[in-house]
């Protein structure tokens, strides 16, 4: 019998809410036995809006470091639990490199909420992007709401 999910994609932006789905995402890997590739995006188009200047190189290297560390946590987690996980970090824009990413996968997993007000709006609609036009499944986990 194949198993329904063999890999798994799970996105994070290191954002409390993305911890939820990270670990939902990771007890499935465990339970199915399948490979586990965490993605984040350095999310040049949030750049666009701000002015350049001297400081770009310091906003993307901020952005480029909190990517870095959110697929290092899920890496990390997934090593406490037996689930070895690979991390993939992108330059783009969120759910356009998501949706080219899940070509090679079987199961995206996903947050609803990101890191501030306004990421909550954007990364609303990554997930819902991400859900529209991602080759195979997506689960979307929504946070609880006390967070």
């Amino acid at each position: 019998m194949m198993k329904p999910f063999d890999k798994l994609l799970i996105a994070t932006d290191g954002s409390e809410n993305a911890k939820v789905a990270v670990a939902q995402g990771l007890a499935l890997a465990k339970f199915m036995d399948a490979e586990v590739t965490a993605i984040s995006i350095v999310d040049i188009g949030s750049m666009a809006y701000l002015s350049q200047g001297p400081g770009m190189t310091d906003v993307y290297s901020y952005l480029e470091e909190a990517a870095d560390a959110a697929v290092n946590q899920v890496r990390q987690e997934g090593e406490n639990i037996g689930v070895v996980v690979k991390t993939l970090v992108k330059n783009g824009v969120p759910a356009n490199e998501i949706i080219e990413a899940s070509k090679g996968y079987d199961l995206i997993v996903m947050g609803t909420l990101g890191l501030t007000g306004l990421s909550h709006l954007l990364i609303g609609s990554v997930a819902e992007k991400v859900v529209r036009f991602a080759k195979g499944a997506v689960l979307v986990i929504r946070a609880p709401k006390d967070q």
